[in-house]
């Protein structure tokens, strides 16, 4: 049963996204509850490590609605990792201090892509779900709360790897040598994300973003197959399993500026978009049939207020007049962003924004 919530008071986010008129954009931050707020500092300290945190349903909580306490900001997104996936399908994540996720298994060398299951109700995810459900009670219709996974491929390349890495020669190779076992790898791991991302939908997810991570590192003709394809189908069990009822989605590759309009075969609501293309450019591609999602350059957040105001400016002029775009930056804040520069990037979109709606 579909728990019931008190009506949303800020739809902004929700009708950008479905394209209907609105007052001003949108904003809400890749990572925007992390490591460049003091106060999720002295919370992850407390929860002992990241995935005690990710799993204690009310710090989990916590973490996410602390910058909405600091900031103007108009969805909230669950706290959690992208690979929670893989961590339930027994590959043991883990994280040292200073490094990136790693697994104590990997497909392959410890578990065969025969061998590796399907999430499922009996998953050991239900923290997530538990969060989810939490976060949409706390926030009390406030601002909407975006649900979300890695991609297939991204998945994949951790699971393979073992770890984060800059080359993916494992994974690619692997695409490469075995396709066929590639492809049934890919299929598990989309219908695991369509079935969490539902999970999610049914616990209070009021729209939900696929974060292909690594798509960007693929040749043309591989983004189509690995990882474009299996994405393809994440909509797809989404939109067989809820169809009109199902929320917004959003699908974002990293680095995949060139390959917007074979994106739109995703049949998503909105796609997001890195700083690699200029977001004119971007709505000239997908023109009216989706939303688009982007794009400042993090590092913009490193400077000062003034900078700050100046680019978010560039990328409203850039988009234009009209509804059909949420404002973020063009991948996660980065732990060396003073709080204050944050609060100049969101200030700046609601100050600015109103003038391209009118």
């Amino acid at each position: 049963m579909t728990p019931t919530f008190p009506e949303l008071k800020n739809d902004l986010f929700i009708k950008a996204l479905k394209r209907e008129s609105i007052q001003r954009t949108p904003v809400w931050m890749m990572r925007q509850a992390g490591r460049y707020l003091p106060e999720y500092r002295k919370v992850r300290q407390q929860a002992g490590s990241f995935m005690d945190l990710c799993r204690n349903t009310e710090l989990a909580c916590e973490v996410t609605l602390q910058p909405l306490r600091r900031y103007k900001i108009d969805a909230a997104i669950l706290f959690s990792d992208i690979l929670t996936i893989p961590d339930a399908l027994g590959l043991g994540l883990y994280f040292e201090t200073g490094e990136g996720p790693k697994f104590k298994r990997t497909i392959l060398a410890d578990i065969s892509v025969d061998e590796l299951d399907v999430i499922d109700t009996s998953s050991d995810l239900d923290y997530v779900y538990d969060a989810v459900n939490l976060i949409r009670k706390e926030l009390a219709g406030s601002v909407p709360l975006i649900g979300f996974s890695g991609s297939p491929w991204t998945l994949a390349t951790y699971m393979i790897e073992g770890q984060g890495s800059k080359t993916f020669a494992k994974a690619k190779s692997f695409l490469y040598q075995r396709p066929e076992e590639a492809d049934l790898l890919l299929d598990k791991l989309a219908q695991s994300v369509a079935y969490y991302l539902g999970r999610q939908i049914r616990a209070g997810a009021q729209a939900v973003q696929i974060f292909d991570s690594w798509g960007g590192a693929l040749s043309a003709q591989a983004y189509q197959r690995f990882s474009l394809k299996p994405m393809r189908k994440v909509m797809s069990l989404l939109q067989e399993e809820f169809g009109e009822e199902l929320v917004p989605t959003i699908a974002f590759t990293k680095g995949g500026g060139l390959w917007l309009q074979n994106m739109l075969n995703l049949d998503t609501t909105a796609l997001g978009v890195d700083w690699t293309i200029e977001l004119s450019a971007a709505r000239r591609i997908v023109g009216d049939k989706c939303a688009l999602q982007g794009n400042l350059d993090p590092a913009i957040l490193l400077t000062n207020p003034d900078t700050i105001r100046t680019e978010v400016a560039k990328v409203l002029a850039s988009y234009g007049h009209g509804s059909g775009h949420v404002f973020n930056l063009g991948h996660g804040i980065t732990p060396e962003v003073p709080p204050d520069n944050a609060k100049s990037f969101f200030d700046a979109v609601h100050e600015l924004s109103p003038a391209y709606h009118k």
